[in-house]
């Protein structure tokens, strides 16, 4: 075989062995994370739900609405 395309076969087998590396280490991490967190400590993140305007245009609501009342039929 050709010396560059074995030199280039070479460094492909290489970039793949580091990808999978990489993989695995993201993994590890992944899964003691995961085991960290089942540990029983009871962590509670302080996650606040934002505002949602009630209209399309971004405003609140300012006063309740009010329902009509019933209209007696003649």
């Amino acid at each position: 075989m050709h010396p560059e395309i074995v030199r280039e076969m070479a460094e492909q087998r290489g970039r793949e062995m580091r990808a999978r590396a990489a993989e695995n280490r993201l993994a590890r991490a992944a899964r003691l994370a995961l085991r960290q967190g089942r540990g029983g400590s009871q962590q509670t993140d302080e996650f606040i739900a934002p505002a949602i305007p009630d209209f399309v245009d971004g405003s609140f609501l300012t006063e309740p609405t009010r329902v009509p009342a019933d209209r007696n039929a003649a």
